[in-house]
């Protein structure tokens, strides 16, 4: 099996840390390399997960530079695009980071021949099925109103987004869509649960939680996938007896098999 030249953006964060890590540890299979803005790692990330990442293989660049990020991904295989600012404070924010980040990480890897990207989305597009039951009842632990056979929140459901955050995510899966139909590229969208590390989750959090190696898991399976997969969007989430999203998708055009589940963690009050 050829060795994949992966570059992972926003490797100083969360979960960007997480993916780097993995590919890192098998050089057997993937020459990874990583990208961000900053050499220090987000607050979100542990101290005990934290490894250096040599500088030979690391680019250090801000995502509205275009130029920087097609030095960047120059000779890659995959680009596994999990940078963004997760929480914007602002509107400038959101432009910089994840509205014309977004597009330069696409541009770039166009301009570049890099045949697929897989970009980080977020379960924020959901926001708005917590408004009306069965999802509602859910988060309100109206368990007794959820219909054991309801319909899942597919990976084909338009997007609910109700913040800019959560707006910019759907500009980013979009351009996804254009750059695969338009261009032939690979572009494979995950939507990111709540990932947590070293705490409990609130009750309200349950059914939307990914356990750091599921979403590992599923990032690596993007990484891999069929070359002939162009397109595809997949929820990133385990196993949650409360999952309120559809993993089935993932399962079958990926293999995905998740390991955990909120409850194998916590329990409810």
């Amino acid at each position: 099996m050829a060795i994949k030249r992966v570059l992972v953006t926003g490797a100083t964060g969360q979960i960007g840390n997480a993916v780097y890590t993995r590919l890192k540890e098998q050089p057997h299979r993937y020459d990874a390399y990583a990208l961000d803005r900053s050499t220090t790692f987000s607050a979100r990330v542990p101290g005990n997960w934290v490894h250096d990442i040599p500088e030979e293989k690391f680019h250090h660049c801000d995502l509205t530079d275009l130029e920087g990020l097609r030095k960047a991904v120059r000779g890659m295989d995959v680009v596994a695009h999990l940078a963004a600012d997760p929480s914007p404070r602002s509107w400038e924010s959101v432009l910089h980071s994840n509205v014309i980040g977004a597009y330069n990480a696409f541009e770039a890897c166009r301009l570049e021949g890099v045949d697929r990207i897989v970009y980080a989305s977020s379960i924020t597009l959901g926001d708005g099925f917590r408004e009306a039951d069965p999802v509602k009842a859910i988060y309100d632990k109206r368990y007794e109103d959820v219909p054991a056979d309801f319909a899942k929140v597919g990976n084909g459901v338009p997007a609910e987004p109700r913040g800019l955050y959560a707006a910019s995510k759907v500009w980013g899966e979009s351009l996804a869509r254009v750059y695969a139909h338009r261009h032939g590229m690979s572009c494979l969208v995950v939507r990111i649960g709540q990932v947590e590390r070293d705490r409990p989750r609130p009750p309200q959090g349950a059914s939307i939680f990914v356990s750091v190696r599921d979403i590992v898991q599923i990032w690596e399976l993007c990484i891999n996938a069929d070359p002939a997969l162009r397109f595809d969007v997949f929820w990133g989430m385990s196993n949650n007896d409360w999952r309120w999203v559809d993993i089935e998708h993932a399962r079958e055009v990926l293999g995905y098999e998740p390991q955990d589940r909120a409850e194998d963690n916590w329990t409810y009050d």
